[in-house]
């Protein structure tokens, strides 16, 4: 996602809080999306603590398990809800250019 795409979806849309457990639980299809984090040969272990913690404002106990199955498995799936909170989430990870991608579930 370019740098200016990503700037417009991180103004374009409001705070979304994305605690699952605060997320409305009617019938809507709420994990009908998830972000994938790859693994690249760029970023430091801290960095992508870092960005995760912004990005989906987990612990920092959260973010290293994450980074770590990034690691090892090549891949990390960091949130599945909404699409809009997807979309936000997926720019703040690429604002430090890391790789994702959201899927369908």
């Amino acid at each position: 996602m370019n740098s200016t795409l990503a700037q417009h979806i991180r103004t374009a849309l409001p705070e979304i809080e994305i605690h699952k457990s605060e997320q409305n639980s009617g019938t809507e299809l709420l994990d009908a999306y998830r972000v994938v984090l790859f693994n690249d040969e760029v970023h430091t272990f801290d960095q992508v603590i870092t960005q995760l913690m912004k990005a989906i404002r987990c612990s920092r106990h959260k973010a290293e398990k994450h980074t770590w199955e990034v690691h090892t498995r090549g891949r990390s799936i960091v949130f599945a809800g909404d699409m809009l909170i997807c979309l936000r989430i997926s720019s703040i990870l690429e604002e430090i250019a890391l790789k994702t991608e959201i899927q369908t579930t």
